[in-house]
């Protein structure tokens, strides 16, 4: 099943932004970060599945942006910019919280993140399981499936987002979408 038509598509809320709204002056550090933290927050926590681990991501993010966004040539790149570095600041985070369950110190997991207050319960356990199921592929296989299948990004976006090729974004979303798809039969 191709992850445009899995049951459990999560739904991509529609962007409150318009692409010209994005046209930010890389050198108002403060207008860059009201327009793009709230998006960057979006992204990290849903990749990371955690709600406690999502400030220190988004200053962490924040903190890459200062050194780098001078050097943006295009200013409408900025989202694209700070995707990436959000992707890239998640896979590290991710990764050492495998060596840490590894080594039995991972702390307790928040979850419920991606739900909203109304959801019935039986959302909220869906969500988890979709989480259990991200956590037992690769790092890259989950931020690519969550990319395209919760973010909604292209196949070509998925791939430079996340620095692959399209072949490689493709085979780790079918990855991760039959891992989902596994443990929604088995649930």
């Amino acid at each position: 099943m191709s992850p445009s038509r899995s049951p459990l598509r999560l739904v991509r809320p529609p962007d409150t932004h318009p692409p010209l709204a994005d046209a930010v002056d890389p050198s108002d550090l403060d207008a860059v970060f009201r327009r793009f933290a709230p998006y960057v927050a979006k992204i990290g926590g849903r990749l990371l599945g955690r709600a406690d681990e999502v400030d220190d991501l988004v200053q962490d993010v924040f903190l890459d942006a200062i050194r780098g966004l001078r050097s943006l040539r295009e200013v409408g790149a900025m989202r694209a910019w700070l995707a990436t570095v959000t992707v890239r600041h998640a896979r590290r985070r991710l990764r050492r919280r495998v060596l840490w369950s590894m080594l039995g110190l991972d702390p307790v997991v928040d979850t419920e993140l991606l739900v909203d207050d109304a959801a019935s319960p039986e959302a909220r356990a869906q969500v988890m399981a979709i989480y259990r199921a991200l956590d037992g592929v690769s790092t890259n296989a989950r931020i690519a499936w969550m990319l395209s299948v919760v973010e909604g990004h292209t196949l070509e976006e998925v791939a430079a987002i996340g620095g692959y090729s399209r072949a490689t974004a493709h085979r780790r979303i079918q990855t991760a979408q039959a891992a989902v798809e596994a443990a929604h039969r088995v649930g």
